[in-house]
């Protein structure tokens, strides 16, 4: 069946699905200095001035947690004044110097490394693995039911892509199987399933939660058991801004996850600031939480093994032409020491 991209899929009303108050921002957004609560000033603590650097975070919610961090003050205890910058292009805005260091989809990372851009891949995320679900309409009562149906695919080439293809073919079938469309992420991905323009999405948390606990769908299954080691997330920065200021990414690191420690180890704090900032049914964040606690495992360590195996299922869906020697896009010098 043919293939659909839909860039213009309506959306419901927000307000009534997820409003981020706090965690896209804008591109100019502190961390730190507009932060409420966050402990003394570090700089006023030691009497030395906070070192600029500017940090593109995941967006929406998988950022949420490095912003309850500045909020903390994690960031200024490492001597950072740390910006928060909002970008639909990472390693564009690492190339354009706008940006010091960001979070990015590893496969992202190794291509555009690989093909000659100008960084290096730092760190693991506080997650590796796919937290991506399948879901599907409650008629729909296995994978293999998804013959002949819609199934939104998030983006194509993407992570999301590879997870339902992949999921797809273990059930005996492929994307021609079904009428295959990009059906965009969060938001654009639970908005095109509700309103029935697709049978089943790849989606992320809450979401998948919140479909159920709605009745609206069911999980057909969960990403990382069909791809264990599919590495999806690290931090990655500038070459030059890593010869030219490696303790500030050494700090920034160390901040990341004592900001990713925290949220997890003080879960009702983390979970106050999460409601506050994602208007949500609080019952599926509980579920969302419990059921992710096994991805977050705030390891900074980078599997070369899992890299490799990773590059390989991308060459295997034609989703990049070769397979890059991760050695070469891999600096891990700055990883902080447990």
């Amino acid at each position: 069946m043919r293939k659909k991209s839909w860039t213009g899929i309506g959306i419901v009303s927000l307000a009534a699905v997820i409003l981020l108050s706090g965690c896209s921002g804008n591109s100019n957004s502190k961390g730190n200095s507009e932060a409420k609560g966050a402990s003394p000033s570090a700089s006023a603590v030691s009497g030395k001035e906070l070192q600029k650097i500017r940090y593109a975070p995941l967006s929406g919610i998988s950022g949420l947690a490095v912003r309850f961090g500045a909020e903390q003050g994690f960031f200024e205890e490492e001597g950072l004044d740390v910006e928060f910058i909002s970008t639909k292009n990472a390693v564009e805005g690492l190339v354009s110097k706008d940006v010091d260091i960001a979070d990015m989809p590893t496969t992202t990372a190794i291509v555009a490394a690989g093909k000659g851009a100008p960084i290096k891949i730092v760190s693991s995320l506080f997650r590796t693995k796919g937290p991506f679900y399948l879901i599907a309409a409650p008629s729909i009562n296995s994978v293999e039911d998804l013959k002949g149906k819609t199934v939104g695919a998030g983006s194509f080439g993407s992570g999301l892509d590879a997870y339902t293809q992949v999921i797809l073919k273990k059930h005996g079938l492929s994307k021609d199987d079904v009428s295959y469309v990009a059906n965009g992420a969060q938001e654009a991905a639970y908005a095109s399933f509700t309103s029935g323009q697709v049978d089943a999405t790849i989606i992320h948390e809450p979401f998948a939660s919140l479909v159920e606990l709605e009745g609206k769908g069911k999980i057909l299954a969960k990403g990382w058991d069909y791809l264990p080691n599919f590495h999806t997330g690290v931090l990655a920065s500038r070459k030059d801004f890593i010869e030219e200021k490696p303790e500030l990414i050494e700090k920034l690191l160390r901040a990341y996850f004592k900001s990713q420690e925290y949220a997890k180890s003080h879960h009702d704090e983390y979970r106050a600031y999460f409601l506050k900032n994602v208007k949500v049914d609080e019952k599926a964040v509980d579920l969302a939480f419990e059921r992710e606690s096994v991805l977050w495992e705030n390891n900074p360590d980078v599997n070369l093994d899992s890299l490799k195996e990773t590059q390989q299922i991308q060459v295997d869906l034609g989703f990049q032409d070769q397979i890059y020697d991760t050695e070469q896009v891999l600096d891990l010098r700055f990883i902080p020491k447990k």
